[in-house]
């Protein structure tokens, strides 16, 4: 079994992708349903991963919350390298890593939905705990070749 170094990397920075609060949705009286997203992409430039999480608050099939940011996480320069298989020029990013990047991102989109909802009603949706690990299966391979952002 080959030993993994474990992976540098930083927080570069957060984006708010998108932010919808459609009001005219909303009926206190209705069963409210949560959908989740997880993708992740990569910057073969800039070593970076990022990872991009949305969430919609709906009733029946309309949404009246959206929201979907980005975390951007710069890989320190060997661990990029340790990453890569020269062979095949693709980067293979373990499912241990990814889930630790999403739990992150999972944790910066529940803060910013707390702050873009602050002194409004919908202040009240908080994104719950949610059990990250079983949303990534396996691990990732991206190809260093093609555009995969």
């Amino acid at each position: 079994m080959k030993k993994t170094s474990p992976i540098k990397f930083a927080l570069s920075h957060i984006k708010t992708e998108q932010f919808a609060l459609l009001e005219e949705n909303f009926s206190p009286k209705k069963q409210i349903n949560l959908g989740t997203g997880l993708q992740f992409k990569i910057d073969t430039e800039k070593h970076a991963i990022g990872s991009f999480v949305g969430v919609t608050f709906e009733q029946g099939k309309k949404s009246f919350l959206k929201i979907e940011i980005s975390c951007h996480f710069k890989i320190e320069e060997e661990s990029w390298k340790n990453l890569i298989n020269q062979k095949t020029s693709l980067i293979n990013l373990p499912k241990e890593f990814l889930t630790h990047i999403a739990i992150l991102t999972f944790g910066t989109l529940r803060g910013v939905l707390f702050a873009k909802t602050e002194g409004t009603n919908f202040n009240k949706f908080i994104l719950p705990t949610m059990d990250v690990a079983s949303m990534i299966e396996k691990d990732e391979t991206f190809s260093l070749k093609g555009d995969n952002e």
